[in-house]
């Protein structure tokens, strides 16, 4: 993450018409705050990232952070990297965000190498890779497209590799999901954000960000040809998965 980061107050004004939420200028400049405000977990989820990294990375293999943002995972996987001559690919369609993340990536000391690319994942050929990570990008694709990407990184993952895919969920028990929803907006209360900004932004990320079941994360994942698929974090409506080729 950035050393510093401008404090998220984009939706904190009343708006007349709510536009969809876009990973723009104004979003790369206080990504930071929003994504630690907005995401319970996320420190946990980065820090294991690392760790999965480290036990699961292999030789000479690539190592993919798909929808990188500004690079919180990259990092982590560059710092929990053990294995000789890996190398990470970083891609982000977003121009603002890619930018932002080259320079944080400069300023890193760690020695693993780290290609940063403005991309479509959908368009990525994914090869000779042992680690790749979604951390929370495949919610903001075109649902009927995503069993293509994933299908497209289970034939580029070495034996033995693996995806860790962080997602937003829903649940199809309505009471339960009424429920993690009002424990989540608590949850965003408490780190500051007021109704009217969490009533905005909802609004924008409408038919922005479409979630999946947990079960239909694994069926897909099992459909792909994953020989395991299943959670391994869980708060709230955000989970990550890890699935092994």
């Amino acid at each position: 993450m950035t050393k510093t980061s401008e404090h998220d107050n984009i939706f904190s004004e009343p708006m007349g018409q709510v536009a969809r939420f876009c990973f723009d200028e104004s979003v790369a400049n206080v990504f930071p705050d929003m994504i630690q405000r907005s995401v319970p977990g996320y420190s946990a989820i980065l820090s294991m990232i690392g760790d999965i990294c480290g036990r699961y990375a292999q030789d000479g293999a690539y190592c993919y952070d798909l929808g990188c943002s500004l690079g919180a995972a990259t990092l982590a996987m560059r710092h929990g990297i053990t294995a000789k001559d890996c190398r990470i690919i970083s891609i982000d369609n977003s121009p603002a965000m890619i930018e932002r993340c080259q320079k944080i990536i400069n300023e890193d000391t760690k020695d693993v190498p780290v290609d940063v690319l403005c991309g479509d994942i959908g368009a990525t050929t994914i090869e000779n890779a042992s680690i790749v990570v979604l951390n929370f990008t495949l919610q903001f694709i075109e649902p009927s497209a995503r069993e293509a990407i994933l299908q497209n990184i289970y034939s580029g993952l070495r034996p033995g590799g693996v995806l860790i895919l962080s997602e937003k969920v829903h649940f199809e028990n309505q009471p339960h999901q009424s429920l993690m929803t009002d424990l989540y907006h608590n949850f965003k209360r408490v780190n500051g954000y007021s109704d009217l900004e969490i009533a905005q932004k909802r609004t924008a990320l409408e038919n922005v960000l479409r979630s999946d079941s947990i079960d239909t994360h694994r069926q897909r994942l099992n459909h792909c040809g994953f020989s395991s698929a299943d959670v391994w974090f869980q708060c709230f409506t955000f989970c990550s998965l890890i699935a092994i080729k």
